[in-house]
């Protein structure tokens, strides 16, 4: 076991003491705290707060495992969405009200933001809670984290889901420490990027696909085979071109004249398309024209059964890239983007945009970004992956690797983010 000391600020009679707190990392990454949790039958309070829909899934894992734990001696306050009031969270306001991405939208959702964090701020104020969970969405939940730390600065704070300051404006790393006591990463190289800028101690828990890694590789391929009605004289592949509308817009277009030079270079396709529900009106209305045929699917267990049937993948970057990498499927992985964030792409710090290189360490997925992303590229890329060659052995061989890097022992992400949280929530009890 490897064992650090971190530096557990704490204030009393108007004084300043600085304590060393022990933190015990084994080396697996395991977060179990050989310090007994408390015996007492108070309630615990936490404060949890999640600013997308992504961070409600995480949110809910973690108020389940803290409340199985706890014995439901536990009080849960903040915002959330429908499964972080499923888990019993009353949410102080819709979630869908500051779920905004991009610096546009953003801009354009400021003032009711504003208004937002202030209100937040006031009911974790009110709580008096004895820890603190923000989850994701940096733009809000960090602007709460730094006014709830000037107002309750004994309260310990966690920041379930690390921004990716590993990409680009680092400087917030060591921001960060100021008022976050602690980070939960999904992705393994996260904790030591954070201690490279000086950002807060941090925690890899694992990435909430690694729970499902068993469930993906069981899935009966034989029945999902019959389902999408697969014929032998055409490869399968599947296309993604992203979650949000305007990644739709953007390269849908340049998917379909990518598979018009598939057919033209004498590939016979079978194109799968997992769509989510919102967006499946305009996909299958954009695809209409395709040169191929297309089965637009729905639902989790349909979309793995496409990834692990497919021969291939055309993916927009993002959390895909992993969910294709835990499925063993080959990937062309493409992004264009407009507008503002096109033009602060001088910020990005990596070698890489895709995920599943990141966790490897090394390019092994091709990535067609902007001016890169062209028909004639993908189509070449796609060539390589499809046909047994050594390009397609070798991501063979880096998916099985992030299947590596991604593995846990027995412990649940959302079991080892309990860990963590109840560690802090007794040294506030005890401080």
């Amino acid at each position: 076991m490897n064992v650090s000391r971190n530096r557990f600020s704490t204030r009393l009679h108007g004084t300043t003491r600085r304590a060393h707190v022990t933190t015990v990392t084994p080396r697996n990454g395991d977060t179990k705290d050989d310090i007994p949790l408390s015996d007492t039958h108070d309630e615990l309070t936490v404060f949890i707060v999640a600013g997308e829909h992504s961070g409600d899934a995480l949110g809910a894992g973690l108020m389940r495992e803290l409340t199985r734990r706890r014995k439901g001696l536990v009080r849960f306050l903040g915002v959330g969405g429908e499964a972080m009031e499923a888990e019993g969270l009353t949410s102080l306001f819709p979630l869908g009200e500051i779920a905004v991405m991009g610096p546009a939208a953003i801009l354009k959702a400021l003032p009711r933001l504003t208004k937002r964090v202030y209100q937040t701020v006031a009911a974790g104020h009110a709580a008096k809670p004895d820890v603190i969970v923000i989850i994701d969405a940096p733009e809000f939940t960090h602007r709460v984290a730094r006014r709830l730390r000037n107002r309750l600065p004994l309260t310990p704070i966690i920041d379930y889901v690390c921004p990716s300051v590993w990409a680009w404006r680092p400087g917030r790393a060591k921001v960060m420490a100021r008022f976050i006591d602690h980070v939960l990463t999904l992705l393994p190289f996260e904790p030591a990027a954070l201690e490279r800028l000086d950002g807060p101690s941090a925690t890899y828990v694992g990435h909430p696909l690694v729970e499902r890694r068993d469930w993906i590789r069981g899935l009966d391929l034989d029945r999902w085979l019959q389902r999408f009605e697969l014929v032998p004289d055409r490869t399968p592949i599947v296309v993604l071109p992203g979650s949000r509308g305007s990644e739709v817009e953007s390269l849908m277009p340049i998917f379909k004249a990518t598979l018009a030079q598939m057919r033209d270079m004498g590939h016979s396709l079978d194109v799968l398309i997992p769509a989510v529900p919102h967006l499946r009106p305009r996909i299958s209305e954009l695809t209409a024209s395709w040169p191929q045929p297309v089965r637009m699917i729905e639902g989790d267990e349909a979309k793995f059964a496409a990834f692990r049937l497919a021969r291939g993948a055309l993916a927009a970057s993002g959390t895909v890239t992993l969910q294709l990498g835990l499925a063993g499927t080959p990937m062309v992985v493409a992004y264009r983007v407009e507008g503002l964030a096109a033009r602060l792409r001088f910020l990005i710090k990596v070698p890489s945009v895709v995920l599943a290189n990141l966790v490897i360490e090394e390019n092994a997925f091709p990535e067609y970004l902007q001016e890169d992303c062209t028909p004639q590229k993908l189509a070449g890329g796609l060539d390589l992956i499809l046909k047994d060659t050594p390009e397609r052995q070798a991501q063979l061989e880096a998916l099985a690797k992030v299947d590596r890097c991604m593995q846990l022992d027995a412990a649940s992400p959302s079991d080892r983010a309990a860990d963590v949280v109840m560690r802090y929530a007794k040294r506030s009890a005890t401080a």
